[in-house]
């Protein structure tokens, strides 16, 4: 016996179909970047940090996490190798002329820059 056909719930369900693609779709709006660090991102912190060996380790193994998963999302554009050197010398610039910035918008400045991009990250 072949299987019953449903015309109705057919037609139903392509009904649904077609109601939500109609309907008018609002502009897509970017989340704010949520930063998992360090309760202080300061660029006061990062200052802080250059006579205190073990929070600059922190801080720069932080960062050098934030790379990598800047390379895991964005693998056709990554950051290359680059030394814990680079990475401070370039926060430090950073901090210098944004004394009263974060060093969190440092580093992902620095993967716009390092990746080729040269353009902030968006969704």
């Amino acid at each position: 016996m072949p299987p019953r056909k449903h015309p109705a719930r057919l037609a139903l369900v392509l009904l649904s179909l077609a109601a939500c693609l109609a309907a008018p779709v609002a502009p897509a709006t970017a989340a704010p970047l949520k930063v998992l660090g360090f309760d202080d991102m300061s660029c006061q912190a990062w200052v802080r940090s250059r006579d205190e060996a073990e929070q600059r380790a922190l801080y720069l193994a932080w960062m050098r996490g934030v790379l990598s998963g800047h390379n895991y999302a964005r693998q056709s554009q990554q950051v290359s190798a680059i030394s814990s050197g680079t990475i401070e010398n370039y926060v430090n610039r950073y901090c210098s002329e944004k004394p009263t910035g974060n060093f969190g918008d440092a580093i992902l400045r620095l993967s716009d820059q390092f990746s080729g991009r040269n353009a902030a990250l968006t969704k």
